[in-house]
């Protein structure tokens, strides 16, 4: 094995000796009220599905040449 290969794997074994960090899941506190559920989707609404809706909307526009 060349030398390179070597340190690769060591740096390869350090990586996997590592301790993984212990996540866990619990109920929520306090239970999500309806306008922080209303903020929440308006968010997502307006950030993923609006600009594909006016490309969508647009797209005659674009598809010209000028």
């Amino acid at each position: 094995m060349s030398v390179f290969t070597q340190l690769l794997l060591r740096g390869l074994a350090w990586r996997v000796s590592m301790p993984r960090a212990q996540v866990h899941s619990k109920p929520l506190r306090e239970q999500l009220g309806i306008m922080d559920k209303a903020i929440g989707l308006t968010s997502c609404f307006l950030c993923f599905l609006l600009p594909g809706g006016w490309m969508l909307s647009h797209l005659e526009n674009y598809k010209r040449r000028e």
